[in-house]
């Protein structure tokens, strides 16, 4: 099955305008779709149709392909299908033909990787051939009746009042995901081809329409307050980028061109902590070869591995080498070369300050920086599950 997202993303936008890049936690709005489609596992290539060269050179940078998107079908009344059918029209003209069609919007900023695989897995499903993302909605819905009053329609306001869990299920459509059989979608012409699966979701509902949308998804970028990373018993293999986690992703360069990097001293504890107080095996997997990894490692007792570029395999020949499988790993990372072992392990932690493909992927966030506690934090986490506690 042959599985490719599209991502419409015009130049023009009245309501906010130049929208789709637009910052949200300083990442551009088309980005952040860019970065959820290559979190899900079963999509195999992610592009961005727009009319607008600087959405285009963005959508570039994040990793996407680029359709030029005709005028015509680019103004305020064009639909999405019209830009999603010439989209698929021009992927097929130069590659395989498409299976399954997923159709995201940058308005919707907090798609999961998760989110979109569970639509494209809907396709086929008791004879789905479209599926879409929906929010469990718990309200009381009104409408406007005869003589201008309000009358109730998942309710009847005349009787008496029922409790909410009463009500029938219903579900909102969050407009983040879609996932159409190809086929099915060309010969309709609308992302409601046929049978029709809803996937529950439970991210955040914001659609960003507006300056307040914007600002209310930045509200819920904020941290809440720092809550311990908390870890079952079982863990095995503790694995960490070095850049950005032993570090502060900063490096200083003297005249010379010799480097020199900021670690921190209470990081070190813990890994020495973690090695003296349980079993747990440590592995530096680092992408760079700079002497201040191997100076660090020799110092730590931990094993580094230094230059690679897939981290994956090797990633895998070290777990076996161990004895240890990827469900009993803990992997630790912070930028886009992580993000194959980050989506591959049981438990997959990003530092607060990671970049946000990386926050997106990982199931645990420390409260501190890489470099400035990050390690020190997981450590103790990892202590704690290994003692029970």
């Amino acid at each position: 099955m042959r599985c490719v997202a599209v991502i419409p993303a015009r130049g023009g936008s009245k309501g906010l305008p130049r929208k789709n890049l637009r910052p949200l936690g300083g990442v551009a709005l088309v980005a952040r779709t860019i970065a959820a489609a290559q979190n899900a596992a079963l999509v195999q290539a992610v592009y961005v149709s727009t009319d607008d060269a600087e959405i285009a050179v963005a959508a570039r940078a994040a990793g996407a392909g680029v359709i030029d998107r005709p005028a015509e079908i680019a103004t305020d009344e064009a639909s999405s299908e019209s830009a999603l059918l010439h989209a698929l029209e021009m992927i097929e003209a130069e590659s395989d033909p498409v299976d399954v069609l997923v159709f995201l919007q940058c308005t919707s900023p907090f798609t999961q990787g998760a989110e979109i695989d569970a639509c494209v897995s809907a396709i086929g499903r008791d004879g789905a051939v479209c599926a879409f993302t929906a929010a469990p909605d718990h309200g009381f819905l009104w409408t406007i009746g005869e003589g201008g009053f309000a009358t109730g329609v998942n309710h009847d306001h005349s009787a008496p009042r029922r409790r909410r869990q009463e009500l029938a299920p219903q579900f909102r459509e969050t407009g983040a995901v879609y996932a159409m059989d190809a086929t099915a979608f060309r010969a309709a012409g609308s992302r409601f081809c046929g049978p029709v699966a809803l996937v529950p979701v439970e991210t955040p509902p914001v659609e960003i329409d507006s300056a307040a949308d914007l600002a209310l998804a930045e509200a819920f970028l904020a941290p809440a307050g720092p809550r311990p990373l908390a870890f079952p018993g079982g863990v095995k293999a503790l694995v960490m980028d070095f850049d950005g986690v032993f570090t502060d992703d900063r490096v200083l360069v003297d005249q010379d061109g010799r480097e020199a990097v900021f670690a921190s001293r209470s990081d070190g504890m813990g890994l020495d902590r973690l090695r003296k107080l349980t079993a747990i095996r440590t592995l530096i997997l680092s992408k760079e070869v700079n002497p201040v990894v191997s100076a660090r490692a020799k110092k730590l007792k931990i094993e580094a591995r230094q230059g690679i570029l897939d981290k994956l395999p090797e990633l895998d020949r070290w777990l076996a080498e161990n004895g240890v499988t990827r469900a009993e790993t803990v992997y630790i990372g912070n930028d886009v070369n992580d993000l194959d072992c980050l989506n591959a392990v049981g438990f997959p932690v990003a530092p607060c300050d990671a970049r946000p493909e990386a926050l997106a992927a990982a199931r645990h966030v420390t409260a501190a920086p890489g470099g400035r506690g990050a390690l020190r934090e997981l450590c103790e986490a990892l202590i704690r599950a290994a003692e029970g506690g």
